[in-house]
């Protein structure tokens, strides 16, 4: 028996002239590798079976009789029960198969991914034994990943072998002993080509020199690979292996594409509290909330659980229904639900516009959890937030297409399974285009018809019967008309970055331009109030999810300048309504699993609760008349800023604006324009800036012949009519 942790190392007398060899052979490829990069590659290449390459005292995980010019056949350990994971009840549940693909699952799966997907798994981690070139090298061979519009030599969609031939693998370094369970594949992501492995072996080590396939009594197990390139594809092993290395080795392919794969591992980490690597990327939680993927029904039973908690603070309600007639909840939480109050703000968080990403739904689901809790405890910082601001929360605007990305499951569904709706529209560009009306009508100085710089009524054909529109955008559209909403973010996944409006381009030859709003300023430092206080999204250590480096904008993108979008929610909640609204992509991985739901929120917690509180930046006030009547629909406007808000029914007003002095006006129909210098301090809270107008002198003659039963005379008439008598006088 020659058990696989056989250590390998340059200090053995028996190697020296081949460890020699070794050290000069790498001394001659630093060329090739960044400056900044070189020691740190180098000391990864050179020392790869430091780890674990020797046993526990007294234990043995495997180990496998060896034969000249065989592989050995593997003995596993018995399964074993991860004390760090405990799977979910729907992930016990055996999965339907897909129609383009094989059967999804044999036995469930016991452990989750790797983190491939998540990047918690480094580019140092993946090595490949050849590369089409470095865009297609063994780094971008992760799940989901998502190849840029031209796949060039640094971003392309996976990876791909240097030659077609039975002799080429992709490696993973789990950088600790590791009980392996399963492996999903997918084919290389891109617009031009068709690339995908159609079958493979899987190979363990625990040094990365002495190899073991996995193997049955029939010889080296061959797993079935994917159909196409796009449906995940979970193969799970025959018995759980433990070891620190694994391999997959392509052994057949698409006859008129090449080798290229993209893959998770799923694995147990084995608990070792000395292993450096596992404790520099541990995360853990003290809040007590419920980690876990709810379905429709148990989404329900949460809101009412959190709503039994705090029914002092809290309402659940529903803005309309979906496709399938699934309503659309939304948990309210304020000191007075149920009610607006004059001089609060509203701020909304909305989630699942696209139903398979579903980490933006589950992290409104704990927010609501934890705000509860928190206000309960007395915690003074959420309870001045909740007596201060009405907020909405609506954690799944797409509930049709979530149900077909959780009947899939974490890891397969793919990059798309359940984005649109059960129409098959796209719900987060699905709103009216009032950019080009307002841009035609800025750019035709001479048209008789101009369009406002707020408040753009909707075009006649988009609210006619006929129009492309979903019944959940109707929904949120007549949710968003309703209720004065200040501040709103939608939670989107697969990128990790905050974007801003606009997110159509001006011009009409251009796919990506940088095209600012009148409130840009303000716009930027609400994206990096979020950006800024996340724990990955501002770190220049991070690795890029897909093809954009953010990090020259500091974790944040104007919308159009990353790619143009007519119809956006955020560009018509900015014409249409009073209400700022930005994009956030919380995550790499549009559907992590279900042990990555701990550590995402403390990634996004801290963010969630500051965007909350940008509600209370800039002015707000009353705009009466001079017997103290709140004046509805009134215009506030900013000198320099072409943007306006308008009152709400109660003549109160908030506007968000950055730091300075502002020359703030006010105009109503009937009502003198009133201007007053307001100052916004750097200190959190709303600076109070009311106006009180008075009517002007036609206004008070119109209200005073309509009192008395009569209308007004115009000037123009009665001079006609003055003529007419002195002219029939003269006669």
């Amino acid at each position: 028996m020659i058990a696989l942790r056989k250590r390998s190392s340059c200090s053995s007398q028996l190697f020296p002239a081949l460890c020699a060899l070794g050290l000069a052979v790498l001394g001659g490829l630093s060329w090739a590798v960044p400056m900044d990069e070189q020691d740190y590659y180098l000391q990864e290449i050179s020392n790869r079976d430091h780890y674990y390459s020797f046993p526990y005292p007294g234990e043995e995980y495997f180990s496998f009789t060896e034969q000249p010019g065989e592989e050995g056949t593997i003995r596993a350990s018995e399964p074993e029960e991860h004390p760090g994971f405990k799977p979910s009840r729907k992930e016990l549940k055996p999965k339907k198969s897909s129609k383009k693909g094989k059967a999804i699952l044999e036995p469930p799966p016991d452990c989750p991914p790797l983190g491939l997907e998540t990047l918690k798994i480094t580019d140092f981690q993946l090595h490949a034994s050849t590369a089409k070139r470095y865009g297609l090298g063994a780094h971008r061979g992760r799940l989901n990943i998502q190849a840029g519009v031209n796949e060039n030599d640094f971003y392309d969609g996976a990876w791909c072998a240097g030659r077609n031939d039975p002799f080429q693998w992709i490696e993973v370094d789990a950088r600790r002993l590791t009980k392996f369970t399963g492996v999903i594949t997918q084919g290389r992501n891109s617009l031009w080509s068709s690339n995908w492995v159609t079958s493979f072996r899987v190979l363990v080590s625990n040094d990365s020199h002495a190899w073991t396939a996995v193997r049955n009594e029939s010889g080296d197990v061959i797993f079935e690979g994917n159909s196409e390139k796009e449906i995940p594809v979970l193969n799970m092993l025959p018995v759980p292996l433990v070891a620190r290395y694994i391999r997959i080795n392509p052994r057949s392919w698409y006859e008129e594409g090449s080798i290229c794969m993209r893959l998770e591992i799923l694995g147990c980490p084995l608990p070792d509290p000395n292993n450096y690597y596992h404790r520099r990327n541990e995360m853990t939680t003290t809040d007590n909330l419920d980690f876990k993927h709810h379905n429709y029904k148990e989404m329900r039973q949460l809101m009412k659980t959190v709503n039994k908690m705090c029914p002092n603070i809290t309402r659940i309600y529903n803005i309309g229904k979906s496709h399938q007639g699934l309503k659309l909840y939304a948990v309210e939480i304020s000191d007075n639900p149920g009610e607006h109050e004059v001089g609060e703000p509203e701020f909304r968080y909305i989630a699942g516009a696209h139903g398979n990403e579903v980490l933006g739904r589950e992290l409104i689901l704990l927010l609501m959890q934890f705000m509860c809790q928190e206000y309960l405890a007395g915690n003074p910082r959420i309870v001045h937030l909740i007596e201060d601001t009405r907020i909405h929360l609506l954690p799944s605007v797409n509930p049709d297409g979530y149900d077909k990305a959780y009947k899939a499951g974490s890891e397969l569904g793919g990059w798309s399974l359940g984005r649109w709706t059960q129409d098959g529209i796209d719900i987060n560009n699905n709103f009216p285009d009032l950019n080009s009306l307002l841009w035609e009508s800025e750019d035709q100085t001479k048209s008789k018809k101009k369009v406002p710089n707020h408040h753009i009524p909707i075009p006649d054909w988009y609210l006619s019967e006929n129009a492309t529109v979903a019944v959940e955008t109707r929904a949120i559209i007549a949710w968003m008309e309703k209720i004065p909403f200040v501040l709103g973010g939608n939670l989107q996944g697969g990128e990790l970055v905050v974007a801003y409006p606009y997110d159509m381009v001006r011009s009409l030859w251009k796919t990506q331009d940088y095209t600012p709003t009148p409130d840009d300023h303000v716009f930027r430092w609400l994206a990096y109030s979020y950006a800024s206080t996340h724990r990955l999204m501002t770190d220049a250590r991070r690795r890029a999810c897909h093809t954009e480096d953010f990090q020259k904008e500091d974790g944040t993108v104007n919308g159009a300048s990353w790619h143009t979008v007519a119809g956006s929610i955020n560009d018509f909640s900015y014409l249409h309504t009073n209400c700022f609204e930005l994009s956030i992509y919380v995550g790499c991985d549009k559907y992590p699993h279900e042990s990555e739901l701990p550590e995402e929120w403390e990634n996004n917690r801290e963010s969630l609760i500051v965007f909350m509180e940008q509600v209370h930046r800039g002015i707000k006030g009353i705009v009466k008349d001079i017997h103290g009547r709140g004046i509805p629909n009134a215009i506030i406007s900013v000198e320099g800023v072409n943007h306006d808000i308008r009152t709400g029914a109660d003549g109160d007003y908030w506007r968000l604006l950055n730091p300075g002095e502002y020359m703030v006006s006010v105009k109503a129909e009937g009502y003198t324009t009133a201007t007053k210098n307001c100052e916004v301090g750097y200190d959190m809270g709303a600076t109070r800036c009311d106006f009180t107008i008075s009517k002007t002198n036609l206004a008070r003659i119109k209200e005073i012949m309509r009192k008395f039963g009569k209308q007004p005379i115009s000037l123009s008439l009665r001079r006609l009519r003055q003529r007419a008598r002195q002219w029939r006088q003269r006669r």
